[in-house]
């Protein structure tokens, strides 16, 4: 059952038209630091209940193709902007998550909303950090999201088939688990874009395929030096703020 994004805001009360979602809850870069996905709001979106109070602050994108342009819109704020990468951080800290310049990669928990919001998982990075994936690079995915075509049983088990969920007869059910995944940086990457306070930064953007969407999540990160250069001049930084 394909639903589009524009459908998908307007029918947020009838429970048997929302489709579900699978959103980048928390990431870190394998030189430190910490973030989460853009439109993210916290803990106050609670993991049961109805699908219009848990699926509020997840990423939906227009495209099942990975690298096509924008941020993606999430339910509760609309349309996901670069600046909203301040809101992000104030949950996340002040320093983004932190990626080795040779072989480094972008850990982090990918949370199943409900049972077509599943994996598996692409990746692409934007260095610029503007939203234009098409002129991306595509990133590996070294540990992925379980799934089939984007959708998961309710016990987080991937359906032989999806017929056995009977997604065409009722809307996606809750799924309330979290996964782990590991994204490889290729090495040379080059972060250039400067947002919200914050310089050298690329954005990866995270999403399943699942036609009723695609759900997941952009992130933003740093690439650091041998020596840990960026990472330690952001970390400067938070500090001279805070002082």
């Amino acid at each position: 059952m394909h639903v589009s994004p524009l459908l998908l805001l307007t029918t947020l009360t009838s429970l048997s038209l929302v489709t579900a979602h699978g959103k980048v809850a928390v990431v870190q870069g394998d030189a430190g630091g910490n973030g989460t996905a853009l439109g993210i709001i916290g803990g106050i979106v609670p993991g049961y209940g109805p699908n219009d109070q848990t699926e509020v602050d997840t990423t939906v994108f227009k495209r099942v193709r990975i690298a096509t342009d924008g941020l993606g819109e999430t339910t509760r704020d609309g349309e996901n902007k670069a600046g909203c990468l301040s809101e992000t951080m104030v949950q996340s800290g002040n320093v983004l998550p932190q990626v080795s310049a040779d072989n480094g990669s972008i850990s982090g928990t990918f949370h199943i909303v409900t049972t077509d919001g599943a994996g598996p998982i692409s990746a692409i990075i934007d260095t610029g950090a503007t939203g234009k994936f098409s002129q991306g690079v595509e990133a590996t995915v070294l540990t992925d999201v379980p799934g089939k075509k984007g959708n998961i049983k309710t016990n987080g088990e991937v359906p032989r088939s999806l017929s056995t969920l009977s997604l065409f007869k009722r809307g996606a059910e809750n799924v309330n688990r979290d996964f782990p995944f590991q994204i490889q940086v290729p090495a040379g990457t080059n972060c250039t874009g400067s947002v919200a306070g914050q310089k050298n930064v690329c954005f990866m953007k995270i999403a399943n395929k699942n036609k009723a969407g695609p759900f997941g999540g952009v992130i933003a990160f740093q690439i650091t030096s041998s020596n840990g250069s960026v990472q330690a001049s952001v970390i400067k930084k938070a500090k001279r703020f805070s002082s």
